[in-house]
């Protein structure tokens, strides 16, 4: 019995929101798992970042970790990780559909399918679970059943999509590689594809077949 040619295999890369995921899942879980209160109390202790972020003067990359810290740092851990699960399942609801199709079908024909996102493990670990796929994304830090409100991982958006990629894939196993995405944030990771799918400029969804398993030859 011969072992499957990892040559002829094809590697699915979806960012999520924006794209898999029809709203902004990070700015959900904040309002799902935590009190107005709270919110609005830490909120306002950043809210000169804020406005810059909105202003186009403080970068996305910057202001996910800055609010994540200000939100959540020293909650108790096993009761974000519940409420996450639970925010994970309502979270279903809002993927795109023709996005989950195709995540479907590229499961259906057996290809490697990762989801490569600058959001935070909380949730997307539990989403990735009920998907049956791979997860790449920002990691977040907890140390004695506490959020420490740190990173363990830098921000996954950029360039740092491209290198986490690379770190948990060997590109020259797949014959094709497809990546969805919707920002700048996701340009990196769609050039390390030959199909790519920007959402608000791309038409049409890639088609996807079976790559015959004697068409794919290697070059340095």
């Amino acid at each position: 019995m011969h072992e499957q040619n990892k040559a002829s295999k094809n590697l699915a890369l979806f960012d999520f929101d924006g794209t898999l995921c029809s709203k902004d899942s990070f700015t959900g879980f904040i309002f799902y798992s935590l009190r107005k209160r709270h919110i609005v109390r830490q909120g306002i202790k950043i809210l000169p970042w804020i406005q810059g972020y909105y202003l186009n003067l403080y970068p996305a990359h910057a202001m996910r970790p800055k609010l994540y810290r200000a939100m959540f740092s020293n909650s108790d851990a096993l009761d974000v990780q519940r409420i996450a699960e639970e925010y994970a399942e309502k979270l279903l609801d809002s993927l795109n559909p023709a996005l989950l199709k195709q995540l479907r079908e590229h499961q259906n024909l057996g290809h490697d399918v990762a989801l490569v996102s600058a959001s935070v493990d909380l949730y997307l670990k539990p989403i990735c679970q009920l998907l049956g796929i791979d997860l790449i994304c920002s990691e977040v830090e907890i140390k004695n059943q506490k959020i420490t409100g740190h990173y363990q991982t830098a921000d996954c958006s950029g360039e740092q999509k491209k290198l986490r990629i690379l770190e948990k894939f060997n590109l020259q196993d797949y014959a094709n590689i497809y990546a969805y995405g919707n920002s700048f944030e996701d340009q990196e990771m769609l050039e390390l594809a030959n199909h790519r799918f920007m959402v608000g400029n791309d038409a049409d969804l890639p088609k996807l077949t079976h790559p015959p398993s004697s068409s794919y030859a290697h070059t340095p």
